[in-house]
Parts: C-alpha cells; sequence; structure tokens
C-alpha cells in the first residue's frame, strides 16, 4: 500500500502598508503571526505600498518607510527563503487584474464600505478615487495568488467579502478563474489599544507619541511609555468594566509571556500599578531587543535589502502572471 501524497499546502496573502513606524500592535497583530504561519502554509507577504497613497504622502518618506517596512519583516522573522517577499508597487500584475475587477465591482458594493467612510470624513478634503476603489485593488491583491486565506482583523473582514462576492460573479461567468478566498483570523488578544485611550486601537499614525509604542522604540523610551500608560484610579490587576488600561496592559503582557490573565493576576497580587507597569515595559523591551538588532543589521546591508525584494518580486510575478495571463484571455483581451 502506497503513502497518499502530502496534502497541497494552503495559500496565504498578507500586506502592510509602509505608513510609517511599526507599533507593537502591528507586531502582535500581523508581523509576529506571519513568521510563526510560514511552516504552515505557502506565504505571500507584500508591503503594500500602493494601499498607503490613498492619504497624500510625502514621496522621499514613502520610499524610506517602504524600505525600512520590508527590512522589519526580515527583522521579525520572515524569511525570504520560505515566504514569497515584495514590494507592491514592483509588481504591475496588481494594478492590471485591478481594472478587469473593477468591472465587475458595483458602485454601491464600493460605497457601502466602512473604512471608506471612516476616512472620508478623516480626509474631507481628499476623496480620491483611489480611496474609493481601493477594496477593488485589495481583491487584486488576494485573487493574483490564488489565495485560499487572508489574515485580517474585524476591521478588514469586509474587503475579504468583497473579494468572495467578486470571484463568485466572474467564475459564474467564465468558468474557475479563482480561488473563493476566506479569513484567517488571529488569535484571540491580538488587538491592542492606545496607551492614552484605551478605548481605541493604537495606531502608527496617533499624533500622540505617547499613545503607542514602536518596535524600534530605545529600551528607556518603552518603558516610560509605558509608566505613563493611561489607567484607573482603582488598585489590583485584573480585568473590568472601567478598567480598559489595565485590560490592555493584561493583553500586552501575555501576548509577550504567554502567561494567562489568572497567572498574571496572581503574579501581581498585592503590587501596584507602577510595579506592572513597569514589569510590562520591561519584558516588551526585552522581547524587541533581538528585532532591533536585527532590523539594523539588515538596514545597513542596501546590496542583500535590494537581492530580496527582487528575488521576491520574480518568485511573485511567476505566480501572479498565470492568473492575470489566465483572466485577460477569458475577458477577451489580446495576447
Amino acid at each position: 500500500m502506497t503513502d497518499s501524497p502530502a496534502e497541497k499546502k494552503k495559500i496565504v496573502l498578507s500586506g502592510i502598508q509602509p505608513s510609517g513606524v511599526f507599533t507593537i500592535g502591528n507586531y502582535l497583530g500581523a508581523i509576529k503571526n506571519w513568521a510563526e504561519i510560514q511552516e504552515q502554509y505557502d506565504c505571500v507577504f507584500m508591503v503594500a505600498n500602493l494601499h498607503a497613497t490613498t492619504v497624500r504622502q510625502d514621496p522621499a518618506a514613502l520610499r524610506k518607510n517602504t524600505i525600512d517596512g520590508f527590512a522589519m519583516l526580515l527583522a521579525a522573522g520572515v524569511d525570504p527563503k520560505r515566504s514569497i517577499v515584495f514590494i507592491q508597487s514592483h509588481n504591475p500584475h496588481h494594478t492590471q487584474l485591478m481594472w478587469a475587477l473593477n468591472c465587475f465591482t458595483q458602485f454601491g458594493e464600493l460605497s457601502r464600505m466602512t473604512q471608506f467612510k471612516d476616512k472620508s470624513a478623516r480626509y474631507a478634503d481628499n476623496i480620491n478615487a483611489g480611496l474609493f476603489t481601493y477594496p477593488t485593488l485589495m481583491a487584486a491583491d488576494i485573487l493574483l495568488y490564488q489565495a485560499d486565506l487572508v489574515p485580517v482583523g474585524a476591521d478588514q473582514k469586509q474587503h475579504v467579502e468583497l473579494a468572495r462576492d467578486i470571484v463568485n460573479r466572474m467564475n459564474g461567468v467564465y468558468g474557475n478563474l479563482f480561488t473563493l478566498p476566506d479569513c484567517l483570523f488571529p488569535k484571540a488578544g491580538a488587538k491592542i489599544m492606545s496607551l492614552a485611550d484605551p478605548t481605541k486601537k493604537m495606531s502608527k499614525s496617533d499624533a500622540n507619541p505617547k499613545s503607542f509604542v514602536a518596535v524600534l522604540d530605545p529600551k528607556d523610551t518603552v518603558i516610560k511609555k509605558f509608566r505613563s500608560a493611561v489607567t484607573d484610579s482603582g488598585s489590583g490587576i485584573y480585568r473590568a468594566p472601567g478598567k480598559e488600561g489595565i485590560g490592555n496592559l493584561m493583553t500586552i503582557y501575555s501576548a509577550f509571556t504567554g502567561k494567562t490573565d489568572e497567572e498574571i493576576t496572581a503574579e501581581f497580587d498585592g503590587k501596584g500599578y507602577g510595579d506592572f507597569k513597569t514589569a510590562v515595559g520591561e519584558t516588551v523591551a526585552d522581547a524587541l531587543a533581538p528585532i532591533r538588532e536585527r532590523f539594523a543589521e539588515i538596514s545597513a546591508d542596501k546590496a542583500y535589502l535590494r537581492a530580496c525584494w527582487e528575488s521576491g518580486c520574480e518568485a511573485a510575478q511567476r505566480l501572479s502572471g498565470r492568473t492575470l495571463n489566465k483572466v485577460y484571455k477569458k475577458v477577451g483581451f489580446l495576447p
């Protein structure tokens, strides 16, 4: 009796925008998970610099942030030998497929996107067409690589649902063009809130630098930020309504140590908020130290960085080109 062939790994596609420094929220919610799932899946990861331009960018800053973002992925454990890692704008197939998908995406679907409504309110002086249609570009990102799974937070679920609608629509017309993607939700506790306002998600674009901890912040800065984190006026390290600040710190401490809420509460029994904040700060700073060191090494080796993103782009184009050619042929474009 012969052994059955090994089951084909599922394909995962994900990207992160180079819109500034990466926070521990980005690290815990995305990048750390990317590094961990490389064994289980065939992974395609990108620095999504096309998506970043729906908001006006300084060109020099965008270039620097793109390079830093790519280096950060490698420093945090994304392996260019095991995964396809590339810069989105290096592969023109994304925008080429987007046009075909635009013609199968309804105006009403795009106008209902929650993030379009939110960003239109936030950037009322620049409600551009890219802001309106970028969910279709996101669908192109996913469908080009025939991705089975897309790691997302709850705020991105709507975009994967739109991609699924487009797949069903186009597959219904042309046959089996695309794989139907599903969401891959992160493990519970990955949502990190602002240190200055624990009712808001931690964001690298927050105007208050004390609200977030950047992966590249020096150790003293990390500890100082945690010591100044907003908490309630009570005592005791446990989760409860009104103790959102302490709850957020517990989530962060748990994410870096693997300890449960019960273990954390027991560890800090009889200790004050100051002791807990300092412990969280020191734990996070020590955990980030190897990433900071590796980032400095990788960033200094320009030739290595360029070689990685060039080989990543070649691998991405080999995969995406097959999908694009199939779609263009079915739609009726001349080869």
